[in-house]
């Protein structure tokens, strides 16, 4: 992991971000051409893996009330979470977020009830980004994950409230 970023999805403008030092310079070739970060560069200007997940403990315990516990949200949540579970375990030796990350793609099939491998991430933006796409930076993917899922649970809650049930965002 070179990069984390993260939003509220209750308010996609509250972000945190940090690129990180890279581990290894073993990498894939069409990973790094995906994200284009530089790994010479990340050496130089990145922060130390632990100091960056340290960061981002701490601005998750800033935005999260006390009572509540943070909910991993994203597309494909399982493929993020686990290297965010994985950093946060070697370093701090717990993961604020648990073992249950919440996956757009998995409430989006739940709610339309189509099926999951006819589900992609393009009829998501099309949907409720205006068919942007992902830049592949994880603060920009962050944010635009949570208006996707934003949007959905719009639509969930305004179709649930014209039937009579509430749903709160």
């Amino acid at each position: 992991m070179l990069s984390l970023g993260a939003c509220l999805v209750t308010d996609p403008a509250v972000t945190f971000y940090v690129e990180l030092q890279p581990t290894s310079l073993e990498t894939d070739p069409e990973a790094m051409a995906v994200h284009g970060l530089d790994l010479e560069t990340l050496q130089r200007t990145g922060r130390p893996p632990a100091e960056g997940i340290q960061r981002f403990d701490q601005w998750v315990s800033s935005v999260c009330p006390p009572a509540a516990r943070p909910v991993f949200v994203a597309y494909n949540a399982p493929f993020d979470w686990m290297f965010v579970h994985d950093a946060f375990v070697r370093t701090l030796g717990r993961n604020p977020f648990g073992h249950a990350p919440l996956d757009i793609r998995a409430v989006y099939a739940g709610w339309t009830g189509r099926p999951w491998l006819e589900i992609r991430f393009e009829d998501l933006s099309h949907r409720y980004l205006r068919s942007r796409h992902l830049t592949h930076h994880a603060l920009e993917d962050a944010i635009a994950q949570a208006e996707i899922f934003r949007g959905l649970m719009s639509e969930i809650a305004s179709v649930r409230s014209a039937n009579g049930a509430a749903l709160p965002l």
